[in-house]
């Protein structure tokens, strides 16, 4: 992937010790690559590896013929295979008895099966003569090429964008150098980065060389290995990528905030300095910055240190399984921000067998004690019950590959057996994936207490949602403004209606609800005698509270009812209005009784037009020519300072006004 060489003297050392424990080991020697622009010396048949394979089409160009070179004391390996082709035997018998001969006057004989390409064999010879007297030896071949890669190299290392920020990320090994031409091949394996360190798609870079008549290599190499380690890509991303619609070839290069392969530059024996030159060149042109307008970076929040930020992230919650119990963000893990939501927040769901509707806690309040928990190492949701934990014939633990896509990535019985269905979420007619394993519905049968199957919206992430919020500003949330008797009445404030996606939450993308609020609730529910209220009960995705350095008695309850945008961290979201309560809110999270509170007690102190409201609808604001990595992979994390904005405080912000436009 990257031009690493290894050291060659392992193939005598692999032999060396597999004689020491008397366990015959074997080396195969892939020197497609290497031969192209380096001699490679087997004449010390000791250390030399067993079997090397090259492509004398990487050398010429032409004639297409590969080889494989074998060591004659290891040729016996290869001997006893089940199958033979044509040229390969001296007797074959077919008619009542099944018997062949095969050759036995040379290894060759017996392994070149078929028709030779007896033309592309005789035009070798040409090959070798006509490189020969083009470009010398291979040892001079080596040196030209080292120079050239050092070149480059020393080339992409220099480039700087007008903020001395670097312009290309280079993937090399710790124990290579390019000024040594036994650790380091002329191969360079780059991605491109911007001004702000977002990552610039390899499909653009591979594009403008080609008008420069400069061909070079982008996507995954066929190396996952190197890519996967040089990128940081973990399995289930990889995963997660493949179901999001990449593919080898296409042009989902950035995904998740990440590049899914890299650009590689190779150099040969017919490169020359000018080639390195005119590409440096397309890089300089195209892709250095040498102006940049000042990004709109907002500054940062301090908490202590602003009167317009006295909140923060106190806790981060996603519900994987709708009306299933959530999972909290660990604080100082940055949690992905999607258009739809949190990341994973409400893309699965319970679909009664019989009707195809999806399963709500108002109904069957012991969804309530089904515990989920997102293991990004492992790439899997992990879900329990405990209530079930006795019964012996299911399951304690089931586990859902994260990725969107489980038909192509499965071993385990939990993610072979999907099928796309209809399902009906509040009202809404969905085309979901129902998981068929009869396990998983057997423990979610157990878990509820109705049968039942756990199913998955959208069916890929290549495919957007069919659903949009339908949140709005509620009336007790605009300004009321007086007027002369006798006029007509002030239009209703603006109130865009822009349509944004949901999976399965019942009304937006995420709910904020205030600690303060939270705890001015709690202290009427308990001055009537009343168990406090858990925040878990309004099962919000983000809760905000005021810092603990807030002078005493400065809390603000419901002020959120007059926010319109809030900052959390550096990124922006806006309210959509009031979320409308009903008594789910009454089920206890850790025992699934049903209580009286707190919804009687926000019957009496949050109603409006005859509707009970507590917490706040929002949505993520994607930002307007961000460039930044921010925007590339947005996230938030517990602890974030937040700042809101009230009806008309939008232009304060450059930023968030970017967000509008």
């Amino acid at each position: 992937m990257n031009g690493r060489r290894l050291p060659l003297d392992w193939c005598g050392q692999v032999r060396s010790r597999s004689k020491q424990v008397e366990n015959a080991t074997y080396v195969l020697l892939d020197a497609a690559a290497f031969v192209s622009t380096s001699p490679l010396d087997l004449s010390e048949s000791k250390s030399a590896p067993d079997f090397t394979v090259l492509s004398l089409y990487k050398i010429f160009g032409f004639p297409d013929l590969g080889a494989l070179i074998v060591r004659k004391a290891s040729g016996h390996v290869l001997q006893p295979r089940k199958y033979f082709g044509g040229g390969t035997v001296d007797m074959v018998v077919c008619l009542k008895e099944q018997w062949h001969v095969k050759k036995i006057e040379s290894l060759h004989d017996q392994l070149e099966d078929g028709t030779l390409p007896i033309h592309n064999i005789i035009a070798l010879d040409s090959a070798l003569d006509v490189h020969s007297e083009l470009f010398g030896t291979l040892d001079k071949i080596s040196r030209h090429t080292a120079v050239l890669a050092q070149k480059l190299y020393d080339g992409l290392v220099s480039l700087r964008h007008c903020n001395d920020e670097p312009v290309c990320k280079i993937y090399t090994d710790a124990a290579s150098s390019y000024n040594d031409a036994s650790s380091q091949g002329p191969v360079l394996s780059f991605n491109v980065v911007n001004g702000q360190g977002a990552w610039i798609s390899n499909t653009e870079v591979e594009k403008l060389a080609a008008i420069k008549n400069i061909q070079l290599r982008t996507g995954g190499l066929c190396n996952p290995g190197g890519i996967a380690s040089s990128l940081g890509l973990v399995p289930w991303e990889m995963k997660q990528n493949f179901s999001a619609g990449q593919r080898c070839g296409n042009e989902n290069d950035i995904m998740g905030g990440k590049p899914t392969g890299t650009i590689r530059v190779s150099l040969g024996a017919m490169s020359t300095s000018r080639d390195v030159d005119t590409f440096l060149r397309v890089v300089r042109e195209f892709f250095v910055e040498e102006y940049m307008e000042s990004p709109v970076i907002p500054p940062p929040l301090l908490v202590h240190n602003s009167e317009q930020v006295r909140f923060h992230v106190e806790s981060l919650t996603v519900y994987p399984i709708k009306s299933c119990a959530g999972w909290k963000v660990p604080p100082g893990q940055a949690w992905e921000i999607r258009e739809e939501g949190l990341a994973w927040d409400r893309e699965w769901c319970l679909v009664h067998q019989g009707t195809g509707v999806a399963l709500s806690q108002k109904r069957y309040p012991r969804m309530a004690l089904i515990r989920t928990s997102i293991d990004l190492t492992g790439g899997v949701l992990r879900v329990r019950c405990p209530r079930i934990s006795s019964q012996a014939l299911v399951k304690e633990v089931i586990v859902i590959p994260l990725s969107a896509d489980p038909t192509y990535l499965a071993d385990d019985a939990y993610s072979q057996h999907v099928a796309s269905r209809d399902a009906k979420v509040c009202g809404e007619i969905i085309t979901a994936h129902s998981y068929k394993s009869q396990e998983i519905a057997d423990f979610f049968t157990a878990a509820v207490g109705v049968s039942c199957q756990l199913a998955r919206f959208p069916a890929t992430k290549a495919i957007s949602s069919t659903r949009h919020s339908k949140a709005h500003l509620q009336q007790h949330q605009l300004r009321v403004e007086t007027r002369m008797p006798g006029t007509f009445p002030g239009s209703r404030p603006h109130d865009p209606l822009i349509r944004r996606p949901i999976l399965l939450s019942n009304e937006s993308p995420i709910l904020v609800v205030s600690r303060s609020s939270l705890n001015r609730l709690n202290e009427h529910i308990k001055a009537s005698g009343g168990k406090a209220a858990q925040a878990e009960v309004f099962r919000a995705n983000i809760v905000v509270a005021e810092d603990l350095g807030s002078p005493p008695g400065s809390e603000q309850p419901y002020v959120e009812d007059q926010w319109r945008f809030l900052r959390i961290g550096r990124q922006y979201f806006q309210m959509l209005g009031s979320c409308r309560r009903c008594q789910m809110v009454c089920i206890d999270q850790d025992t699934a009784a049903k209580n009286e509170e707190p919804f009687t007690t926000l019957a009496k102190t949050r109603r409006f037009d005859g509707k009970v409201f507590f917490g706040q609808h929002t949505c993520y604001l994607s930002p307007v020519g961000d460039r930044s990595m921010d925007a590339q992979n947005p996230t938030i994390m517990v602890g974030d300072p937040v700042r809101a904005f009230y009806e008309g405080e939008e232009g304060d912000d450059s930023m968030l006004s970017a967000c509008l436009v």
